[in-house]
Parts: structure tokens; sequence; C-alpha cells
């Protein structure tokens, strides 16, 4: 693990993966894009970022499984509900990443299911 000063680590790629995700909800395919691109530098990233990047994809497969339930209950339209919460919920969860990463901190609870 890298134990770089976290002033002095370039926080570039977790800004473009929050972005990516955000930019998925016109798009679909640049949160795929997001993902790997999370995988990739996690192993090589000083603890304090491996928490965002653990948080990235962990809001990508939450997500996609928050999309796939919503996608089948909106035959009886109660999908419709869970789709709108995904939404909401991918926002609140980049929001609240992104805060952190300017403010060079650590997720707090990177495996959380929540905000």
């Amino acid at each position: 693990m890298n134990q770089v000063a976290p002033d002095r680590v370039s926080i570039d790629t977790p800004k473009i993966i929050y972005i990516l995700y955000l930019a998925g909800f016109i798009t679909g395919i640049t949160a795929v894009v997001g993902v790997v691109m999370a995988y990739v530098n996690q192993d090589e990233a000083p603890e304090w970022l491996q928490t965002h990047y653990r948080f990235q994809i962990r809001t990508f497969w939450i997500g996609l499984l928050m999309c796939v339930i919503g996608g089948i209950l909106s035959i009886v339209l109660i999908g419709f509900l869970v789709l709108f919460f995904w939404a909401i919920w991918l926002i609140v969860r980049v929001v609240k990443g992104f805060k952190y990463l300017e403010q060079r901190q650590p997720v707090p609870d990177p495996t959380t299911w929540m905000f």
C-alpha cells in the first residue's frame, strides 16, 4: 500500500469515475467504464483512496441490482418507485463520495448499502 500524503496524491481518476456514474444516466455505458477504472486502480492507490474505489465499485453493483429489480417490478408498476429510489440513491452517493474526495478524506464506511 502506498503511504503518500493525501495532499500529494492525484484525485483525478476517482473524480472521473464519479462523473462517469452521473453521465450513466444519459449514456448508460459510462458507468461500466467507471467501474472498470475503479477495479484497475484500486490496488495501487493509497489506503484512503482505496475506500473511494471500494465505494464506487459497490455503488455500481448495488445500483445494477436495483435497476434489475426495478426493471422486473416495472411490470407491476412498483418498479418505477424502485428506479426512482435508485436515481436518488446514486446521486446522493456520488455527491457524498465527491465531497470526501475533495476534502482528501476516506469514505467512512465504503461497504454500506445506503449513503
